[in-house]
């Protein structure tokens, strides 16, 4: 059969590669090294034989060609290597077109599907359609398999500046949607950079799928470049945590990762070997779907417990009801529960939001980072039911309260002390029953007025630490009380951790907006790439915000050159105090000197217009609402730095 080859043009001014001179190109797919030599320009092969060093950079020297890494030397014409070695280099034909060079090539074979494609295909059937993470040699394979289900319009992917932004990315996308994401990394260092947002995902319980490349199958254990052995590093982080390897059930095994990371909400892990990832798929394996392998999830609680917390329920006149993070797909039904029983219903701090400060029901956030009404209904109440709450101690719901617990994780019930009536369930299936069981037969007292009432006793201490001032920044309630005004009612909102969070939690109010954070890990710099994962999954249908202070920000400010890139309409709400102003707070209870706190900063407002982003400064209060307004109203990515005071919380 005739070889069909393609003319391409690499060079569009031979003059701009001078004699004796060589350069890279690339005709089609195919790497080429360029050289002019003794007037004549000549098309060989980019891959030296030895270990494939790109030719293109080297140079030539006493009239042969050396490869840059480990100089071995052919003629730059020819290709041929001196000593009459068979190790000669390929050529092309060349030709001239005026000032033009054109090269010729075969024409590329039709793609033949590998192993990541049929894997890649597999995941996005079962639903899986956003990417954030970092191509990079030794994840290539995976990448070109991803590129091809992207151009399909079957996946979107977000490269970004650090593969820990990627994996926080993830993992809020995962809070956000209750379906993984993929976050995605090179072998050695870009996998082991995931680690934290892995954590992230896996100690708040969202699911997330892992994607690293790997070191070729033959040199590991030889310590070779960057080999970690990633399935031993992420061992006790993933939960579904296995290595591709050439012989294995492809698609079967990209089902089960995901299957694992939506049944129990938590992180997945395959590692591609790298020379694994390009071979090709077997010929009689095929994508699968999910089609028949997923149960439904309305698990009914068991009977006697059903029956106790009916019991309970009835004999109970001022009840409250607790939310969790974990509730936060049932709120519907457990809004129209409280309802039913005129009941406070009150939110942990992860759960921030899930029912509005204005619901005449809302009661606002328990615990540390919350606000006295919570605390009061909670302590004023005879029965807590609690909805997918982990009783952590930043929350501290009392044990001393008879407590009905609703969970779908039989192991998050009664975890830390006993618990009256503990319901395995899935929330809405759970509470359907409890009504059907309760109808008719409640006897509880109407609390709307007392919520009323505690509301207005809060917002009067609330606008009493509004009047403090200070020389050195605002305060942070006077940001928070901004934000109640201009922030959309729809937006998501990613926080960070510190003494801006906890402001956040005690003095923002909430109407229908999401909130997302890092709860359990607490980690800091959480909340850019965060809105990152927002923007991905709603950032069509809803305004994303996020909001930190510098300490977090200064983490991954890097990513804000990423908004710019893909055009992320986020705005970042940015607290400067120049200060670590939670740890400096630490010491000082500690009875401890305040010490390496303190912080240098650059403008960050300055900062974000070198990226190509709308930045604001404020210094003073009145500054505060046009220029929230001024972010809202920004076609793009933009950032609000507030020079703030740390004691001022």
């Amino acid at each position: 059969m005739a070889i069909t080859k393609k003319w391409y043009s690499v060079l569009k001014d031979k003059k701009t590669l001078p004699e004796g001179r060589v350069q890279t190109v690339t005709a089609g797919h195919q790497g080429i090294c360029l050289t002019h030599y003794k007037g004549k320009f000549s098309a060989l092969d980019n891959k030296c034989p030895h270990q494939g060093g790109p030719l293109g950079e080297g140079s030539i020297e006493n009239g042969m060609l050396r490869c840059p890494w480990h100089g071995w030397d052919f003629d730059p014409c020819t290709g041929m290597s001196p000593g009459g070695y068979d190790d000669g280099i390929k050529t092309f034909e060349v030709k001239e077109n005026g000032d033009e060079i054109l090269i010729a090539v075969e024409e590329e074979e039709e793609h033949q599907d590998t192993i990541s494609d049929v894997m890649i295909e597999t995941m996005v059937n079962w639903g899986v359609d956003t990417g954030f993470g970092m191509v990079g040699h030794s994840n290539l394979g995976i990448a070109n398999a991803m590129m091809r289900q992207e151009a399909k319009g079957n996946f979107q992917f977000f490269g970004i500046r650090h593969e820990g932004a990627a994996a926080f990315a993830a993992s809020a996308y995962g809070k956000l949607m209750g379906k993984p994401a993929v976050s995605f990394g090179i072998a050695g260092p870009g996998a082991t950079n995931m680690f934290t947002g892995m954590w992230d995902a896996k100690v708040d319980r969202s699911p997330m799928l892992v994607l690293s490349g790997q070191v070729n199958t033959q040199v590991m254990g030889t310590g070779a470049f960057q080999e970690v052995d990633l399935v031993g590093a992420f061992q006790t982080v993933a939960n579904f945590n296995h290595s591709v390897q050439q012989n294995s059930k492809h698609s079967e095994l990209m089902s089960l990762a995901i299957k694992s990371a939506l049944l129990n909400r938590d992180v997945s892990h395959i590692t591609f070997p790298d020379e694994v990832a390009f071979m090709p798929k077997p010929a009689n394996e095929k994508a699968q779907t999910p089609d028949g392998r997923i149960t439904p999830m309305n698990i009914s609680p068991p009977r006697q417990m059903v029956s106790k917390a009916v019991t309970m329920i009835k004999d109970s006149k001022l009840p409250a009801i607790i939310v969790g993070h974990g509730a936060r797909f049932h709120m519907e039904a457990i809004t129209a529960f409280a309802k039913k029983l005129n009941c406070p219903v009150i939110t942990t701090f992860k759960a921030k939001g899930q029912i509005s400060d204005h619901h005449e029901l809302g009661c606002g956030v328990l615990g540390r980072s919350g606000t006295p009404i919570a605390s009061w209904f909670m302590n004023e109440s005879d029965l807590l039911i609690v909805f997918g709450a982990s009783f952590s101690n930043h929350t501290g719901i009392t044990p001393k309260k008879p407590i009905i617990q609703v969970d779908y994780d039989p192991t998050a019930l009664s975890k830390f002390h006993k618990v009256d009536a503990a319901l395995w369930g899935e929330i809405s299936e759970t509470l359907t029953i409890i009504e059907e069981q309760t109808e008719g037969k409640l006897n509880t007292v109407d609390r709307r007025a007392e919520i009323a009432k505690r509301w207005e006793i809060w917002k009067e201490e609330k606008a009493s630490r509004l009047k403090d001032e200070s020389e050195i920044g605002l305060s942070s309630i006077a940001v928070f009380e901004a934000m109640n005004k201009v922030v959309p009612d729809n937006a998501v909102i990613a926080v960070d951790v510190g003494n801006n969070t906890y402001s956040f939690g005690r003095y923002f109010e909430p109407k229908n907006q999401s909130i997302l954070m890092s709860g359990y890990l607490g980690s800091i710099g959480f909340s850019l790439p965060a809105a990152m994962g927002a923007w991905a999954a709603q950032g069509k249908e809803r305004p994303i915000w996020s909001v930190s202070g510098d300490g977090g920000f200064g983490q991954y400010l890097g990513e804000v050159m990423t908004l710019v890139k893909y055009n992320m309409n986020i705005k970042h709400v940015l607290l400067n105090n120049s200060e670590l102003g939670k740890i400096s707070k630490e010491q000082k209870a500690a009875e401890l000197d305040v010490w390496k706190t303190s912080l240098h900063n650059v403008s960050f407002a300055k900062y974000a217009e070198n990226c190509g982003a709308l930045g604001i400064r404020v210094t003073k209060r009145e500054e505060l609402i046009p220029a929230l307004e001024k972010l809202k109203t920004h076609n793009g990515p933009a950032l609000l730095e507030i020079i703030t005071d740390a004691t001022l919380i």
